[in-house]
């Protein structure tokens, strides 16, 4: 089994900054992809940012030049750097990942989100 588990979501004023992280534990061989998703209320869930496992990024267009992506391989965790913060970033983040688990295989799993809020 993996556990992703996301931290760092909060309150803040327009503008502002927040940092997000998702740790992955379990029975991890290799992490390949590693995304950052959100929903908003009423809203169907949107793919925010990815990075690969060789370290290329994609963004939503909505978060370009504002959001950065990262990881850090050695301790199974990715980061989303979020600058800039606009009322419209409310949602829930959720982090996802393609496992290459200790079994051999490819399994992608989910956190359970971490609530981000701007206010006006």
């Amino acid at each position: 089994q993996v556990q992703l588990t996301e931290s760092g979501g909060g309150l803040v004023q327009a503008g502002g900054s927040l940092r997000l992280s998702c740790a992955a534990s379990g029975s991890i061989l290799r992490i390949n992809d590693m995304n950052w998703y959100r929903q908003a209320p009423g809203k169907q869930r949107e793919l925010v940012a990815t990075i690969t496992a060789d370290g290329s990024l994609k963004y939503a267009d909505s978060v370009k030049g504002r959001f950065t992506i990262s990881r850090d391989n050695a301790k199974n965790t990715m980061y989303l750097q979020m600058n800039s913060l606009k009322p419209e970033d409310t949602a829930v983040f959720y982090c996802n990942a393609d496992v290459r688990v200790l079994r051999g295989y490819n399994r992608n799993y989910w956190g359970q989100g971490t609530q981000v809020t701007v206010s006006a």
